[in-house]
């Protein structure tokens, strides 16, 4: 009976879910990448690599056939077009999607935050009327002082609802939850945090590349001249302007009074 008794209570009192890598409220984000770029779910989505395969993965996803079964007498199964929960499914989850684009959201939230979330609407009688997609990044779950899971929401203040700015608990028979990776089967793991470092170095190379070009495909350098000049910053806006973006690529500089350009910094190719 100890031993029993030790294991039971083991499982009362399991430690809350958390995740230190899920939404733009947790440690994990606040100090960027290595590269120096901070990263989150929506300046990941910048990078074409990552837009494109959340953007194939979403819609193989939300494009897959729906369907709602029961099983039969015999121990088989038919589809089950008469109930309340097909139409949702197969259809429309709510007025304002259809069934593929309810599904590509999901997906999407849970390919960039590992984790998605949807509101169960229930009439009177208790059955399901609508399913809503909740952004996951205004989204906790927790456990009460009785050990039950809960889902607190947050109401952003610029939501069209009069509840804006406050926060709402709900009950997990209210919340359809899709959690991806993690490590305590209860809330996954972003996948854009898991590789922020990546993206970041990613984000990096883009800018410097955009930046490169926009200097007129040139390292950048120094102006030398044998004398003194009066007035620096006027022979280097005058440069900048006549050479500087790719419109102003391959054109020929003309230097006098001794003038010379040193490159300062090696170029993408060499690097």
């Amino acid at each position: 009976m100890g031993l029993f008794n030790s294991i039971s209570s083991i499982f009362r009192g399991r430690d809350a879910p958390t995740d230190r890598t899920s939404g733009s409220a947790y440690s994990f984000f606040m100090g960027g990448s290595t590269s120096g770029k901070r990263v989150n779910e929506r300046t990941a989505m910048q990078m074409t690599a990552v837009y494109s395969c959340v953007r194939i993965l979403s819609e193989a996803v939300a494009g897959l056939p729906l369907q709602f079964y029961r099983y039969t007498a015999d121990g088989g199964k038919e589809k089950a077009v008469d109930h309340t929960l097909y139409f949702l499914l197969h259809d429309e989850p709510n007025p304002e999607m259809t069934s593929f684009v309810f599904r590509e959201t999901l997906m999407t939230h849970l390919l960039l935050w590992g984790n998605a979330y949807s509101q169960i609407i229930r009439n009177a009688r208790g059955e399901i009327i609508a399913l809503y997609p909740l952004m996951p990044d205004r989204m906790t779950v927790n456990r009460d002082e009785n050990d039950q899971l809960y889902y607190e929401y947050y109401m952003n203040t610029d939501d069209a609802h009069t509840m804006k700015g406050t926060t709402v608990r709900l009950q997990p028979h209210d919340v359809l939850h899709i959690p991806g990776l993690g490590f305590d089967g209860l809330v996954g793991y972003s996948p854009i945090a898991m590789a922020k470092n990546a993206i970041g170095m990613a984000i990096a190379c883009e800018e410097y590349g955009a930046k490169f070009f926009a200097n007129g495909a040139a390292p950048s350098g120094v102006l030398e001249h044998p004398g003194t000049i009066k007035d620096p910053s006027r022979v280097r806006e005058s440069w900048q302007s006549t050479f500087g973006g790719s419109a102003n690529a391959n054109k020929v500089a003309v230097l006098e009074e001794g003038m010379k350009y040193t490159p300062i910094s090696i170029s993408p190719n060499e690097a």
